[in-house]
């Protein structure tokens, strides 16, 4: 089971030597996360995301160069139509542009609509479920995982929204379950902080060490 740590500010370096699969870097100005900094060097095997939230495809472009970034999150009401542009950019672009990572958010609380899904099946790389609420990610409560009993896909979806140590029975639970097949990480973020974008590295190394012991 894959990690990604999201909403890195201030304690990059130290959260990195736990060695995660990814960190995600949230470039959005409303979030108290917004990243404006200089990422520190860390290992080529964790992956950086970045978050975005309906933002224009440029910039998203200019932040990929900028950053050195190996995915991009869409974190807002991004369409298929979007996410086939930002895939050609990246392509016209970038070096390498396949190896660049496409995760769509969609947001859940009691219910969802998986019809939705369809139209971006072909485009991205990655679906991420999180919990709807005032603000796209780190509301610090999770949704309903049982709404993920309906998932029509095979492809592989993030976990994600408020997510902590309180919860980690009943995410061993759910990983258990059938629903979870296709379960490619588990993304943490409020829950492990002292404040918005300082992690708690007690907080996380335990989770790490809960997370590799088991067999998912």
């Amino acid at each position: 089971m894959k990690i990604k740590i999201c909403g890195m500010k201030y304690n990059t370096a130290e959260v990195a030597k736990l060695q995660p699969d990814y960190l995600g870097f949230i470039f959005y100005d409303k979030s108290p996360r917004n990243f404006e900094g200089v990422i520190p060097e860390f290992p080529k095997s964790i992956k950086k995301v970045g978050v975005f939230v309906d933002e224009a495809i440029d910039v998203i472009i200019q932040k990929i160069k900028k950053f050195g970034l190996d995915a991009i999150q869409l974190h807002g009401n991004e369409s298929p139509d979007y996410c086939k542009e930002l895939r050609k950019h990246c392509h016209a672009e970038l070096d390498s542009a396949s190896q660049y990572e496409i995760i769509k958010v969609f947001s859940i609380k009691d219910e969802f609509n998986f019809s939705q899904l369809k139209p971006y099946e072909d485009i991205v790389n990655y679906f991420l479920f999180d919990t709807k609420g005032k603000l796209p990610g780190g509301n610090g409560y999770t949704f309903n995982w049982d709404v993920l009993k309906e998932y029509p896909s095979t492809k592989p979806y993030f976990l994600s929204g408020g997510i902590g140590l309180e919860e980690m029975d009943n995410v061993m639970s759910f990983l258990q379950r059938e629903e979870s097949k296709y379960c490619y990480a588990i993304d943490i973020n409020s829950k492990f902080e002292i404040k918005p974008g300082l992690k708690a590295i007690e907080k996380l190394e335990e989770f790490k060490k809960y997370v590799s012991s088991s067999d998912f």
